[in-house]
């Protein structure tokens, strides 16, 4: 899709920044109001009062702004309750349905505010075809519209072979539960939310099989179980490395670092031995529906072995052709490899085990010193957003940053 053309009859000196309702909405809407830049939130009925009503922008300069320079606001310039405005969500756009941001009359009022949407992978797992969004949202997209239906295991090319490009260590994928000869994460997505994950545990052919047909059986996972990834299970702690590589300078920086809350997973965590085997037997089986995430810090000597990774990952995407990347523009802003520490003959090691092409969900890694480490002051990935489509706007850059 031609950027030109998306960006056309856009004031780019009064831009407003677009989110859909879920995921990280309040992250990105806080981050572009501390940079000067109004936001619009498109929301769902019966779930938009989060952004209607308790984090709506209220008090005496609630509404969309629009500076006259984005030059000269800075991030001192933060609206507080000392100005007299609380919150963070300037315009709402209720919805039905989330796909209804395809809507003609919808995608004309994000144009009429000259938005630059923000994506994630909330926005595109509503569409059953992902060439939906990538061919028929006529609005500038934050980031690569074209990358993120790699995170799907069902595509022709997937985040295995970006990370086999990159030369990034990951489990081994068995093609055959035939070939399974230890333990292995079945990467089976749930029957009722195909985009949740519903992952069992096998270690031969015989208990993928026996716990597939299980939890199938009980409306647990997909039908589509059978073709699920079946992926060598790794023993680490783990971490996700949310990194923010900027196309304006080059450079990559890392954010933060997290990791996920799973229920009831984590409930069971909680559990002693015996606890846990009453659980199963009285019918509570693990299951992994994420709920959040929490802030972790790595050992500094892991750093420079992360940054190394994702630097690599960066290049491989650079170096990706125009079929599997017709922007040819590679990754734009935030990113993740999502994996675990592993300790091997004395030496820990980092595995990656899932990849986020777009913001992850976490706005919690503000909590994590590494920002701080290069601002001088922790800044969340919604204000890096802010900062770096700020920076497009002085630079007459916005086309190199949207696609």
């Amino acid at each position: 899709m031609d950027t030109t053309q998306l960006l056309n009859g856009y004031d780019q000196n009064n831009l407003t920044i677009g989110v859909l309702g879920g995921h990280s909405a309040l992250d990105v809407c806080h981050g572009a109001k501390r940079y000067g830049f109004g936001n619009v939130c498109v929301a769902r009925k019966g779930r938009e009062r989060t952004y209607s009503k308790y984090f709506k922008t209220r008090g005496s300069e609630s509404g969309i702004r629009n500076p006259e320079s984005l030059s000269e606001v800075s991030k001192s310039e933060v609206r507080s309750p000392k100005s007299g405005t609380v919150g963070c969500i300037d315009e709402v756009i209720n919805v039905g349905k989330f796909q209804d941001i395809l809507n003609e009359d919808i995608q004309a009022k994000l144009r009429d505010l000259s938005t630059i949407f923000i994506h994630n992978r909330y926005f595109w797992v509503y569409f059953d075809d992902f060439a939906q969004v990538e061919n028929n949202f006529n609005v500038p997209i934050f980031g690569s519209r074209h990358l993120l239906r790699f995170e799907e295991r069902d595509q022709s090319f997937t985040q295995y072979d970006l990370l086999n490009i990159a030369g990034i260590r990951t489990p081994k994928i068995f093609k055959s539960p035939k070939e399974i000869d230890r333990p292995v994460l079945v990467k089976a997505n749930e029957a009722e939310r195909s985009y949740e994950r519903a992952f069992f545990i096998a270690n031969s052919y015989k208990t993928w099989e026996s716990e597939g047909e299980k939890l199938e059986k009980k409306g647990k996972v997909s039908p589509k179980w059978r073709e699920a990834t079946i992926e060598e299970f790794v023993v680490g702690a783990h971490v996700n490395f949310n990194f923010f590589y900027s196309s304006l300078t080059g450079e990559l920086e890392l954010m933060g670092t997290d990791m996920r809350r799973q229920t009831n997973l984590d409930g069971f965590f909680r559990m002693l031995a015996p606890q846990q085997e009453h659980a199963l037997q009285f019918g509570i089986e693990p299951k992994m529906i994420e709920t959040g995430h929490i802030a972790v810090t790595v050992k500094e000597s892991i750093l420079e072995k992360a940054f190394e990774m994702g630097e690599k990952f960066v290049v491989a995407c650079k170096d990706l052709n125009k079929d599997t990347d017709p922007s040819q523009k590679g990754i734009i802003g935030p990113f993740a490899l999502q994996g675990a520490v592993v300790a091997e003959d004395g030496r820990e090691d980092i595995v990656i085990f899932d990849v986020s092409l777009r913001i992850p969900g976490s706005p919690g890694t503000v909590a994590t010193p590494y920002t701080r480490y290069l601002y001088g002051d922790s800044i969340s990935v919604g204000e890096r957003i802010g900062m770096e489509i700020k920076r497009a706007v002085e630079e007459g850059r916005v086309e190199d940053i949207v696609t």
